[in-house]
């Protein structure tokens, strides 16, 4: 456990609380112990810390972004996908308990069981130090992943955010023009416009009318961060 505090960057004054964390359901049952010995109630509370600490931390980071914006990137780093490759990074399943089944069916390198284990780690964390060392964890480990999130998001939800800005702002939505297609059937390239009244906000050309138009609404995104 020492190494793993080590890489969490973190030392429990009740080393339980990690211990407990690394429980998983399958090993408390095996084992004959009762539910409250697993990790699932850690897993419970980490949940909620993760929500409360990443969400403060993008509103510091990101003081600047709209609330929509914000609740996208937060859902972007903490789901369990991305949570399951964080563990990975920790080597959390190196340290888990399992059931004999759960072995058997390499529950150690299952998605849904090591995004758990994360989640119960964090709200063990937030039992034995408080908010503030809470806090700190997830600065430690999930700014990193901030900007490229928040790259893949923007263009990823361009299409929304612009809408609504627009909507907010004028109670008008943009218009998504084809300005033109080349290449042969197989491989075309399309080239999209996004307008507003009488203005082009963007341009974006890709093999696929939807990703051009993405990349228009996040061009007209810039255009109109900048002011222009």
């Amino acid at each position: 456990m020492r190494l793993l505090e080590q890489d969490l960057g973190y030392h429990f004054q009740n080393r339980f609380l990690l211990q407990k964390a690394m429980i998983h359901s399958s090993h408390a049952f095996e084992q004959g112990r009762q539910t409250h010995k697993d990790n699932e109630t850690l897993e419970f509370l980490g949940d909620a810390v993760l929500d409360l600490t990443v969400g403060h931390a993008l509103f510091r980071h990101f003081p600047e972004m709209r609330e929509g914006d914000l609740t996208r990137l937060r859902a972007a780093l903490v789901n369990e996908r991305h949570l399951a490759r964080m563990a990975r990074d920790l080597d959390l399943g190196r340290y888990l308990l399992l059931g004999k089944g759960e072995e058997v069916n390499l529950g150690r390198g299952k998605d849904s069981i090591l995004s758990c284990a994360f989640e119960a780690v964090a709200g063990a964390i937030f039992l034995d130090g408080g908010y503030e060392v809470a806090a700190e964890f997830v600065e430690r480990h999930f700014t990193p992943w901030f900007d490229d999130r928040q790259q893949t998001m923007f263009l990823a939800d361009a299409k929304s955010s612009l809408q609504e800005l627009l909507q907010e702002q004028f109670n008008e939505a943009p218009r998504y023009v084809l300005e033109g297609e080349e290449g042969p059937d197989h491989s075309k390239t399309f080239h999209v416009s996004v307008r507003f009244r009488a203005e082009t906000l963007g341009q974006g050309s890709a093999r696929s009318k939807k990703v051009a138009e993405q990349e228009a609404a996040a061009m007209a995104l810039k255009h109109l961060a900048k002011g222009q």
